[in-house]
């Protein structure tokens, strides 16, 4: 029994010592075809390796000849060994001689189909370290790109985000209080009219610091207002059309079970006996009316008039004084109307 040599269905995979799928054959040719896209050659693995690939394909070439003649010749002297007692005794050594030169022949074949899935899977294009960029996931997007083919490139060549998006808002110090994490949010993109379902993710404990580096631009705003970051996770992915976009974010921290009487946050205030009031303007006069605060939202708070009657949805309150008039004078009053807040 003489020893067959692989199969060439086979050899070219059993013994490469490249991980199938990632330097594969199939990622050379993609490889190849980005270059030759782009209007570039790309860089070969090695100098001079397809003249190592045909070297190695001419080995294997004189090899499988050697194995053939090795069969045929041990056919032969099979075959011709059987015409007398005296030849057929002798056919013994020289059959053994005939099937050991195959086996050598096979292994010899053997060796040089794997010299050359080593050389080939050594060969063809590389991609050079410098023009990869590594990221932690995807999806992923380019958000800048300073550059055009053929500019000089001079710092920041392109910024770039991976993984899902996610909506960074900022929260006024009178609205910490009221959002937490776990909260649901209503996002609302203004641009496109799209709209999606989100749960607050963090609620920053700090105001945000002031920051003058440009793409720091919403953390930059919020520490010069002394707001506080929140972070929003969509429910479901959101497209890539909204990156970069203003939204707008609502979030219901709580409600009425019906309608309220609600005036301006601005129009509350302390009185000298540490009383809550609100100032009522009524025919050029000025009149304060002691309240109970209730829930407050969208810069508008809920009142109750300690006297039944005192404050009317319609009637006009005082929000602020202008500083070059009388202590008395106030500025055009502001309606106070009855609704919801939440």
């Amino acid at each position: 029994m003489t020893t067959e040599p692989p199969s060439p269905r086979d050899w070219p995979h059993r013994s490469s010592p490249r991980c199938e799928g990632i330097d594969s054959a199939g990622t050379k040719v993609a490889l190849d075809a980005f270059y030759t896209s782009l209007g570039y050659d790309p860089v070969p693995a090695e100098e001079g390796g397809a003249d190592k690939v045909k070297a190695a394909q001419d080995a294997v070439t004189e090899a499988e000849r050697a194995w053939q003649d090795a069969k045929e010749a041990a056919a032969s002297q099979a075959g011709g060994s059987s015409s007398t007692g005296t030849a057929a005794a002798g056919e013994g050594s020289s059959a053994a001689g005939g099937s050991r030169e195959v086996d050598r022949a096979a292994e010899d074949l053997a060796k040089a189909r794997d010299e050359l899935a080593a050389i080939r899977a050594a060969d063809g294009p590389r991609l050079p370290v410098s023009e990869v960029v590594y990221l932690r996931g995807f999806p992923a997007r380019v958000e800048s790109l300073a550059v055009s083919v053929g500019s000089t490139v001079s710092g920041k060549l392109m910024t770039v985000s991976a993984g899902a998006l996610v909506v960074k808002g900022s929260l006024a110090p009178y609205q910490k209080g009221l959002v937490h994490s776990g909260q649901k949010v209503q996002i609302l993109s203004e641009v496109t009219g799209t709209t999606a379902a989100g749960v607050v993710s963090s609620v920053s404990d700090t105001p945000a610091v002031e920051s003058s580096d440009p793409e720091q631009g919403a953390a930059a705003q919020a520490g010069s207002s002394g707001t506080y970051a929140v972070v929003v996770r969509p429910d479901h992915p959101l497209g890539g059309d909204l990156t970069g976009q203003d939204v707008r974010l609502s979030v219901q921290s709580a409600s009425s079970r019906g309608k309220v009487l609600v005036v301006p946050v601005s129009a509350v205030s302390a009185s000298a006996d540490g009383k809550t009031v609100v100032t009522v303007r009524q025919r050029g006069r000025d009149r304060r009316v002691e309240v109970t605060l209730g829930i407050s939202g969208d810069g508008s708070a809920e009142i109750r008039p300690r006297t039944t009657g005192a404050v009317k949805a319609g009637d006009r309150v005082v929000v602020g004084i202008r500083q070059e008039e009388a202590p008395a004078a106030a500025s055009p009053p502001v309606a106070a109307t009855a609704g919801a807040a939440g």
